[in-house]
């Protein structure tokens, strides 16, 4: 995804075109709010997802997961033609990146969700999927030829903190914690995946491919795991789920993630996934679940002191020596 904005990349950025070698992102800019509140925005959106998931519990996973990626997908082409932005074509090593976004983090990573509330409380994957920062803010970083920031690297555990305050903890058995490592593994798997193609495809290009190649390879599952017909047992209210979640949730919050990342650097950017278990209560308490309690105040102080930490100041990470 090319575009005009901040987090465009030129299509031919860095490679010619006989090779297939993804060019690297150029180094994060000044992190201004402007360049923040994307993500901030995409965060919120995927944190109120939680509370409109809940209907889909009796829906059929892969067919409804299936429509609501197809959905995406259209969406987000359209608007990339209405923005006047450029779709690449993924070449060579891109196919395997932009497939292990949609295969980690958007396929597996709702199986380990699912299967996970199976043997474990809500809480348990969502602490674990909380966890992300800490991961992002160092592996993200080397990814991008570049030293972990020790600003971000102090924050994280602040945010993982504010995090488990909001989301509690609960009980859980050995499946249980498994499939909660596996959710932590695919929500970084999406950004980090995405680190190598933002460069050319930029967060137009990089959204569009992961969410249709998702879609097909959703539609593939139900076709082999479901019996045919599922879908026209969903409600009108799991119908609208779907389409906040196609909508929203998926088109929306994924275009401004990652223009979020290809601005600030994925270490920074992974920081505002704290930002989520904040908006999942919010929507919690808008939805009939009664106000937060001390616990969950507690834990917005520690995330937003965690983003303070982390996000303030102008520079980037230190190149590597």
């Amino acid at each position: 995804m090319s575009t005009r904005h901040s987090t465009s990349r030129s299509t031919s950025h860095g490679t010619s075109p006989g090779t297939s070698r993804t060019a690297p992102l150029p180094g994060p800019v000044s992190g201004a709010p402007r360049d923040l509140a994307p993500g901030v925005v995409g965060m919120a959106l995927v944190g109120s997802s939680v509370t409109v998931s809940r209907s889909l519990v009796g829906a059929p996973l892969f067919a409804a997961q299936a429509v609501r990626y197809a959905v995406a997908a259209l969406v987000l082409v359209l608007l990339a033609r209405a923005a006047g932005a450029v779709l690449v074509r993924p070449r060579s090593r891109e196919w395997l990146w932009l497939a292990g976004i949609a295969a980690g983090g958007l396929v597996l990573f709702n199986v380990a969700v699912v299967r996970g509330v199976a043997h474990a409380e809500p809480a348990v994957i969502a602490v674990a999927v909380a966890c992300a920062p800490v991961l992002l803010g160092v592996v993200g970083p080397l990814l991008e030829g570049r030293r972990p920031a020790r600003r971000v690297l102090l924050a994280a555990p602040l945010v993982v903190a504010g995090a488990v305050l909001v989301e509690g903890t609960g009980r859980t058995d050995a499946a249980g914690v498994g499939w909660a490592a596996l959710a932590l593994a695919c929500e970084a798997a999406f950004t980090l995946l995405a680190v190598p193609v933002l460069g050319r495809h930029g967060a137009w290009g990089v959204s569009v491919h992961a969410v249709w190649l998702g879609a097909v390879m959703l539609a593939g599952l139900s076709l082999g795991t479901e019996r045919p017909g599922a879908l026209a047992e969903l409600t009108a209210g799991q119908w609208a789920a779907v389409g906040y979640l196609a909508v929203l949730v998926t088109a929306v919050a994924f275009l401004l993630w990652y223009r979020t990342v290809a601005a600030v650097g994925s270490g920074r950017a992974g920081l505002l996934t704290g930002v989520a278990p904040l908006a999942a209560a919010g929507a919690g308490a808008c939805a009939g679940g009664g106000p937060p309690g001390p616990a969950v105040w507690l834990g917005l102080g520690v995330v937003l002191a965690g983003l303070a930490l982390g996000l303030r100041g102008g520079g980037g990470p230190a190149p590597r020596g």
